[in-house]
C-alpha cells in the first residue's frame, strides 16, 4: 500500500510540541517586561526552525510550528476575532489524570459585538512556517468555530447584539470562511480545526452541563457539524482539512471520558472534512465500533500513541490495535498519530523532549511497516 500524497499522512501528528526551555524563559522575561517583542520573536523563530528540522529528520510529512507562538491551542485565535474579548471572569475546567484531579482556570470570553474577521489570524506564523519547511507540508492548526460557543454557551453572547443565535452563527461561520479563504491565498494546503466539544459531548456529564446552561444537549453536536460545514463550504481547491477531537489535554490530564458512540453517525457521515484525528490511547476513549459510520474516502487518524506520559508504546501492540480498527473501517482509510498534542497549553505534558521525539519516531516507523 503506497504512501498518501495528500494530508492526512500515514504517519502524522496533532500539532503542538513541548516548548524548549530557552523559549519558556524568553516568554517569562517578555511577560515581566524584560524582553522586547522583537527579541522574543527572534527566539521563537529559532525555536521553530529547530522544531521543523526535528520533524523533517524524523520523517514526518505534516510539519507544524509546534504552536510555539501561542499560550493555548485555542484562545490565542479566538480573542483575535472581532467582537470577541476576554473577560475578568475565570473559566474553571476540572481535569483528572492517573494520579488524581486538578483544576484549570483561564480567562473567559464574551461576544460583545458582531463577530468579524479583520486581520488574517496567524498569517505571520503560517508564512514563517511555510518558508521554513523544506521537505514536508506546512500544517496550520486553529480552533473550530464550535469552541467560540462551547466555552460559555448562550450566556457568553450578548443578547442585545444577538437576540437569537442564528445571526451569531452566520457571522461566525462567515468570519471563519474568510479566514480559510485567506489562508488558502497564503499557500496553506493542510488546515486542521481542533474541536474538543465534539468529543466532550460523548460524556454524559458534559451533556448534563450543556443542559444546565440551557443548551440542547441531545442535538448540540448536530448544530456544531452544520456550522463547521458552513465555515468550510467555500474552502480553496487543493486544501486538505482535518479535525482533531480529544477529551481535554492539560498537563497530562483530561476533562471528559467516553467513546465516540453518541456523535459518531452524524459526525462521520455529515462533517465535510478529509480526515478525523481521533483519540484512542486508552480505555476512556471507547472502542473502534463507531468507525463503522466512516464513509468511503474519509480518513481516520488513529491516535494510539499517548502524549500524556513518556513511556513508549509497544510497536506490535500498536499494529494489533490498527488491525482491530481495520475491522470497522478499511485499512487504506487509516493513519497513525499521537492521540493529542504534546503541549496544548504552554505548560506542556509530563514527558521530556527526548520522549516526545521517540514517540514521533515510533509513529513513523510503525506507519512504514504497516502501510509501506
Amino acid at each position: 500500500m503506497s504512501l498518501r500524497p495528500t494530508p492526512p499522512f500515514r504517519a502524522d501528528h496533532v500539532g503542538s510540541l513541548l516548548r524548549p526551555e530557552p523559549l519558556l524563559a524568553a516568554r517569562a522575561r517578555f511577560a515581566a517586561g524584560e524582553l522586547a517583542a522583537e527579541e522574543l520573536r527572534a527566539i521563537e523563530d529559532d525555536s521553530i526552525r529547530a522544531a521543523v528540522r526535528m520533524q523533517e529528520d524524523l520523517g514526518l510529512r505534516g510539519i507544524t510550528d509546534g504552536e510555539f507562538r501561542r499560550t493555548s491551542w485555542h484562545m490565542d485565535f479566538i480573542y483575535r476575532l472581532g467582537g470577541v474579548d476576554r473577560t475578568a471572569e475565570k473559566l474553571a475546567v476540572h481535569f483528572r489524570n492517573a494520579d488524581g484531579e486538578l483544576d484549570f482556570e483561564s480567562a473567559a470570553l464574551r461576544v460583545h459585538d458582531r463577530v468579524t474577521l479583520d486581520d488574517t489570524i496567524f498569517a505571520d506564523a503560517f508564512t514563517f512556517l511555510r518558508d521554513t519547511v523544506e521537505t514536508g507540508t506546512p500544517k496550520l492548526t486553529i480552533p473550530s468555530p464550535s469552541m467560540v460557543h462551547y466555552r460559555g454557551g448562550r450566556a457568553a453572547i450578548d443578547s442585545g447584539v444577538y437576540p437569537d443565535l442564528d445571526r451569531f452563527w452566520a457571522d461566525l461561520t462567515s468570519a471563519y470562511a474568510e479566514e480559510v479563504r485567506r489562508l488558502g491565498e497564503l499557500g496553506c494546503t493542510y488546515l486542521q480545526l481542533d474541536d474538543t466539544s465534539l468529543a466532550y459531548l460523548n460524556d454524559p456529564a458534559q451533556r448534563a452541563l450543556v443542559a444546565e446552561q440551557g443548551g440542547d444537549a441531545e442535538h448540540q453536536h448536530e448544530l456544531y457539524i452544520r456550522n463547521l460545514n458552513a465555515a468550510l463550504a467555500g474552502r480553496p481547491e487543493g486544501m486538505s482539512v482535518t479535525t482533531h477531537m480529544c477529551r481535554g489535554n492539560f498537563r497530562s490530564s483530561w476533562a471528559a471520558e467516553g467513546g465516540y458512540d453518541f456523535v459518531a453517525e452524524a459526525l462521520f457521515s455529515e462533517l465535510d472534512v478529509d480526515g478525523f484525528f481521533l483519540e484512542y490511547d486508552d480505555d476512556r476513549s471507547g472502542g473502534f465500533e463507531p468507525l463503522r459510520f466512516v464513509p468511503p474516502g474519509k480518513m481516520v487518524v488513529l491516535g494510539l500513541v499517548t502524549t500524556k506520559r513518556g513511556a513508549l508504546e509497544d510497536k506490535d501492540q500498536l499494529k494489533r490495535r490498527i488491525d482491530e480498527a481495520a475491522k470497522h473501517v478499511p485499512l487504506e482509510q487509516l493513519c497513525l498519530s499521537p492521540q493529542c498534542g504534546f503541549s496544548s497549553t504552554v505548560e506542556g505534558n509530563a514527558l521530556t523532549r527526548e520522549e516526545q521525539a521517540a514517540k514521533l519516531r515510533l509513529v513513523v516507523e510503525t506507519a512504514e511497516e504497516v502501510w509501506g
